[in-house]
């Protein structure tokens, strides 16, 4: 049973509307992947706010059809895709994906696009390798810390190095 013209319609809004909360949107060959696999990711997915719809991909280029922002996804749309659509913690869901393809070891990769920008293997590598949004503040915070540290040390320094050359001056006068 195909689906209805309603039914169709009703998916390429939804996609319209993912697309336009996502923030980086990941086209994935998911030939040969079980549902449990399927569901696997999706799961894996949900702590970093990613989505994973699969659909044909007539209804996919009728959601992006007119969205400059995802034209580019165009390229991508040949033969059967799973398409990750993710908004927030964009490393999270690209550590997911690749955690899930080194242990499922199915699936491949096709592109993505992030920011209007096609991304290569490379790219997405590259996202999927930065820390986590927490451990980047961390860092950061760390960094702060040992600045401010170092400054108040050199601040309390400075009447202890006035006091020890006065204290000297002062005996030197003396002698």
């Amino acid at each position: 049973m195909g689906r209805t013209l309603e039914n169709k319609q009703q998916i390429v809004e939804e996609l319209r509307q993912l697309l336009g909360e996502a923030e980086l949107a990941l086209v994935l060959d998911f030939k040969g992947l079980s549902i449990k696999e399927m569901t696997d990711l999706r799961t894996r997915l949900q702590a970093s706010n990613g989505v994973c719809k699969v659909t044909k991909n007539t209804l996919m280029r009728r959601a992006i059809d007119g969205n400059s922002a995802w034209a580019d996804l165009e390229s991508l749309l040949t033969g059967t895709n799973a398409f990750i659509l993710v908004k927030g913690d964009v490393g999270g869901a690209v550590k997911a994906v690749q955690s899930f393809q080194k242990d499922a070891k199915k699936s491949e990769t096709k592109g993505g696009l992030f920011e209007g920008k096609l991304l290569s293997q490379d790219d997405i590598k590259a996202i999927g390798d930065l820390p986590s949004k927490e451990v980047l503040m961390a860092q950061i915070a760390g960094a702060i810390n040992g600045v401010a540290t170092k400054l108040a040390v050199g601040i309390n320094e400075v009447p202890s190095g006035l006091a020890r050359a006065l204290r000297q001056h002062a005996e030197s006068g003396e002698g």
